[in-house]
């Protein structure tokens, strides 16, 4: 297929992350979006939103026989069962991440899209961030040598609302889970065993809810490589996403982006700009991209770049994650 084949699609949840990616396909040529779904949608949304159609249920969207490809931005918990339903109806996918929190039906889910033969593509944005991709780049070229060393650090600005830790399945399935993404993507290695340690050390009512705020996680890959993620819920100056690749003939680091370049100097200091605030200015561009790359897949010009595979991987981390928190111990990490 060229790339100028029209894809006609539909968005099935229009929260936060659902308005994001519309807003990027507008930007995006030879995508129609079709339909929108949300159960809170309102007659004025036409209008709004300038689609042909506008409906409550899901259902709807899948039956349109025009529409090749959805996007799933629902709460997690639904996430499989829409896919089923996709996959069924013979709709390529792009589901946000995680791919669900119930193992046995993430696996029903998984089973039916290899079944069906539809692509499927996971919204894990960060593996389409140029900075990061460039760290990637040089581990291809060799330039780096032997991986002995990963480091990453992501840390949010501030906590999320009290309601969102209550239904977000816990830290390294919500916050961390992206981290664990990217130590597979970036090193092209997978992790064997996980320790971690983590406290509440920014909000009481997170311990409260049976969560934490702040995290080491030790990764030992299957390779011999080390590997160290850190998170919190609030860094108080902004954003903190920094990646680094240590090997045998070099290192490779991403550094924070900044709200500019520009640094000011004087005979008393020097200064520059904090990293950009919240995780939609820093990916942008990335979540984008990444919806280019999934349409690049669907009209056949590459095969998928974040498979459900990735998806449920990134989940069996953050499953050892939360098992070593609560035993203390080094955990293993479970295949697919």
């Amino acid at each position: 297929m060229s790339n100028d084949k029209k894809i006609t699609i539909g968005i099935i949840g229009m929260g936060r992350i659902g308005n994001v990616h519309f807003n990027n396909l507008k930007q995006i040529n030879n995508v129609e979006i079709k339909t929108i779904c949300d159960i809170v949608a309102t007659s004025d949304w036409l209008e709004k939103y300038s689609v042909r159609e506008v409906v409550k249920d899901y259902h709807e969207v899948l039956d349109g026989p025009e529409i090749q490809a959805v996007l799933i931005c629902t709460p997690t918990d639904l996430h499989p069962e829409m896919t089923i339903d996709a996959a069924n109806a013979g709709k390529d996918i792009f589901c946000e991440k995680p791919v669900g929190f119930d193992d046995e039906a993430i696996l029903k889910a998984f089973n039916t899209v290899k079944k069906t033969g539809v692509k499927f593509e996971v919204g894990f944005n960060r593996r389409f961030d140029k900075n990061f991709d460039r760290i990637v780049d040089y581990r291809n070229e060799g330039s780096l040598g032997d991986e002995q060393i990963l480091k990453i650090t992501s840390r949010d600005p501030e906590p999320p609302s009290m309601d969102y830790v209550r239904h977000s399945g816990g830290i390294f399935m919500d916050m961390t889970i992206h981290d664990f993404d990217m130590a597979r993507f970036i090193t092209n290695e997978e992790v064997d065993r996980v320790f971690v340690t983590g406290n509440v050390m920014v909000n009481d009512e997170i311990g409260k809810a049976g969560d934490i705020d702040t995290a080491i996680i030790t990764l030992m890959f299957k390779n011999g490589m080390m590997g160290v993620i850190d998170n919190s819920r609030q860094a108080v100056y902004g954003y903190d996403q920094r990646i680094e690749l240590f090997g045998s003939k070099g290192m490779a680091h991403a550094d924070n982006v900044t709200d500019s370049t520009t640094t000011y100097s004087s005979k008393d200091n020097v200064a520059g700009d904090k990293p950009m605030f919240f995780f939609l200015q820093r990916y942008m561009d990335a979540y984008k991209r990444e919806l280019e790359s999934f349409f690049g897949a669907v009209r056949g010009e590459h095969d998928v770049q974040c498979t459900f595979e990735d998806g449920i991987r990134a989940i069996r981390l953050a499953q050892a994650a939360k098992q070593s928190l609560d035993t203390g111990k080094v955990v293993s990490v479970k295949d697919i």
